[in-house]
């Protein structure tokens, strides 16, 4: 029985602003502060999941409102109110200098470790707690294909052991978005079809990581990821999912 390997992402880690373009974002300071610039929170969990389970991280250096690595090439917001208006010539440069480097390495890494056994990868985000004034009562999203038998037994037992965990938080499968949508993981999922590819979207309420990451939470998540992980290793268990 060949292991589960897991890997951790995080494409909206960060909301710099490279040097020779803050010049676009004169005015943004706002936006960029916002969860509109970055997922606040995200990649300090990101961190401590990696580190505590001794496995791969990688994550996007820029603000999505540059160009944003959670998007498929042909998705209007690729790019931002603040750059849609580039030249191409500048879209493309930034698309080879920030966007491209970070997929095409999380893409070799999965590949090669692919080559080795299944691998779950978790992308890390976080979400604002009001949206267009409408309250989000989800605490936990945990974002999956649901017509993959894999992300299905996974989420589904992924949720079974945090609802044990933390019996005061809302957790939900699929929200508050779906686990299809166009992200990273979908087009992962696409590149590796026929391969044992298990691609989760974590996202976290902003109410309980606002910047300091709130210790219960990250604990709770830690420690069923890793009861869920250990689970599949077992080959009666994958028996069941497959």
């Amino acid at each position: 029985m060949r292991n589960f390997h897991l890997i951790i992402t995080c494409e909206h880690a960060n909301n710099i602003v490279p040097y020779a373009y803050k010049y676009l974002f004169h005015d943004a300071e706002s936006k960029l502060i916002s969860h509109t610039g970055w997922d606040p929170g995200a990649l300090s969990v990101a961190n401590y999941l990696a580190a505590s389970n001794k496995v791969p991280i990688f994550y996007s250096e820029i603000t999505r409102l540059l160009v944003e690595p959670n998007r498929s090439l042909d998705h209007p917001e690729l790019f931002s109110a603040y750059t849609r208006s580039l030249k191409r010539s500048i879209k493309i440069y930034l698309l080879d200098r920030y966007y491209h480097p970070y997929r095409d390495q999380v893409e070799e890494k999965i590949g090669s470790m692919l080559k080795n056994g299944p691998v779950v990868h978790l992308s890390v985000h976080s979400f604002t707690p009001v949206l267009f004034s409408k309250i989000r009562s989800t605490d936990i999203g945990i974002l999956f294909d649901p017509e993959s038998p894999l992300e299905y037994s996974f989420c589904g037992n992924w949720l079974a052991a945090l609802q044990q965990q933390l019996p005061t938080f809302q957790i939900d499968l699929n929200q508050p978005y779906s686990g299809i949508d166009d992200g990273f993981t979908t087009h992962l999922r696409k590149l590796f079809s026929d391969q044992n590819y298990v691609g989760i979207e974590l996202e976290l309420n902003q109410k309980w990581l606002p910047f300091i990451v709130n210790d219960l939470l990250i604990k709770a998540l830690d420690k069923t990821l890793k009861k869920t992980v250990a689970r599949l290793k077992k080959k009666e268990y994958l028996n069941n999912m497959v």
